[in-house]
């Protein structure tokens, strides 16, 4: 198969788009929204961003050799700015009513000219690991390119896209939402092959109001596979998904209870908290230890095995996968010292996510001591402070437990752990909260540390780490 290019039939199809120059066009294999990353003959398209506008930056990119722009129609009909920035532009000019749209449109008619399968992942908890686990099952038989860092919104989904070339035999997408319309969007970009929901969480409860608003917003991913004659992965242990799986007849079940078509059995756990869990598929039965730690991790595995073994895989192949699986920084990430054990699980949270660390941390026995250092939850809208209070509920009075709190939402836990004795301390300011870190006896403890993103719970991670080290 040759290459993968846009050629100038595909730009006239791209609706509102209006090409100057259109004699001087040649197909292009390349396309950047990034000036700094343009290279000679590639197509870019300037993107009005939340801290940049690329049209500031069509210079740059001309200078690096792009051999076509696009540009949003109300820059160019801008008299002023049109003699000002784009009158020294020989090259074509694609003008379109919204450069974003153009963009993901592009990445739409390049998916069709892929060969590779494309898988979609999304759910509330979870996607970005169980994308890299699976991403690392099917390289053990398939050419993979995945979604690299953050990438799965409206922008990140067509870049991934667009990174894919002929060689490429499974595209593995992770997209994300928070807003409705999202993934509705993105999955009419993506029109995924195959597609997999985590799981329906409290997540994004401030804007999409429940978790069948959620469900809806993501299941826009299961209709548009469905629509192109794809296979949905099933979470039944899921009590929102398995409500709605008779919705979708082209699928696969997984789970660790009932009957199902990939079945998880947890076995045990090692002294130091890692999972031994068997996954049975038809007259197929892997058993292995992951590398990574707790419960969360035993079913993104579950989930990720699920997609390896309708690929064909075999179990030799799944148990050398694993062995290649890394922690995503800041998810779950276990980092072991003389004096402690670091849990860093600072990325992001959700009450399922810190019901499930703080699980871990009973898990792992390398020492008695457990300190738990818990940030707010956020985007949990007007529930959030009962969603709060009812964390307390994971813990129990002991005399090795320890709970540090900070946030105007974790003081609500806070409250209810100290009428259940529970040892715990709330810190108003991060300040204190830090030099508690450095300098209070908390050798021999095993240390979780985690929080919603805006809580930038990192930096205390990061204190501790050093501390440690």
């Amino acid at each position: 198969m040759g290459k993968v290019e846009i050629t100038i039939e595909d730009l006239f199809n791209t609706p509102s788009a209006e090409i100057y120059n259109p004699d001087a066009y040649k197909s292009l294999s390349s396309v950047e929204i990034d000036s700094r990353k343009v290279k000679k003959g590639s197509l870019f398209v300037a993107i009005k961003g939340e801290k940049f506008d690329g049209h500031d930056f069509i210079l740059d990119a001309l200078k690096k050799g792009a051999a076509t722009v696009i540009i949003d129609s109300k820059k160019f009909g801008n008299p002023s700015l049109r003699e000002k920035k784009f009158s020294f532009i020989e090259i074509p000019v694609i003008i379109v009513d919204d450069t974003t749209k153009a963009f993901g449109e592009i990445a739409k008619i390049w998916r069709n000219k892929l060969s590779a399968k494309v898988i979609s992942i999304t759910g509330s908890n979870g996607k970005t690991t169980v994308k890299e686990m699976t991403a690392a099952l099917l390289a053990e038989k398939y050419k993979v390119v995945k979604t690299e860092a953050n990438n799965n919104n409206h922008i990140g989904v067509p870049l991934t896209i667009l990174s894919a070339n002929n060689k490429c035999e499974v595209l593995i997408l992770e997209q994300g939402t928070n807003h409705f319309g999202e993934i509705p969007y993105s999955a009419k970009i993506s029109q995924p092959d195959f597609s997999l929901i985590t799981n329906i969480g409290d997540a994004h409860l401030e804007f999409l109001k429940s978790k069948e608003g959620i469900f809806r917003e993501k299941a826009a991913l299961y209709d548009e596979t469905i629509k192109h004659g794809g296979i949905v992965f099933l979470n039944m242990d899921d009590p929102i998904i398995s409500k709605n799986a008779k919705l979708y007849r082209s699928k696969v079940t997984y789970g660790f209870k009932g009957t199902v078509d990939v079945k998880g059995t947890v076995v045990g756990y090692t002294e130091d908290g890692r999972t031994e869990i068997q996954v049975s598929y038809k007259n197929k039965k892997i058993k292995t230890v992951l590398p990574l730690y707790g419960e969360s991790n035993a079913k993104n595995f579950l989930a990720a095995s699920a997609i390896a073994l309708k690929f064909g895989l075999t179990g030799a192949e799944i148990i050398r996968g694993v062995h290649n699986f890394k922690a995503v920084h800041g998810r779950l990430e276990v980092m072991k010292f003389k004096n402690a054990v670091l849990i860093d699980d600072t990325y992001n949270a959700s009450p399922e996510s810190v019901v499930s660390a703080i699980g871990l941390v009973k898990k792992i026995k390398t020492f008695k001591k457990k300190l738990i250092v818990l940030g707010d939850m956020y985007e949990l809208g007007k529930n959030s402070p009962k969603i709060h209070k009812e964390l307390a509920k994971s813990f129990y009075a002991d005399k090795n437990l320890t709970v540090l709190t900070t946030g105007s939402m974790m003081k609500h836990m806070h409250s209810e752990l100290q009428k259940k004795k529970v040892r715990s301390i709330h810190f108003y300011l991060r300040e204190a909260l830090s030099l508690y870190l450095k300098y209070e006896e908390i050798d021999g403890s095993v240390i979780l540390v985690k929080g919603s993103r805006g809580m930038k719970m990192e930096e205390f991670s990061n204190i501790l780490e050093k501390r440690f080290e």
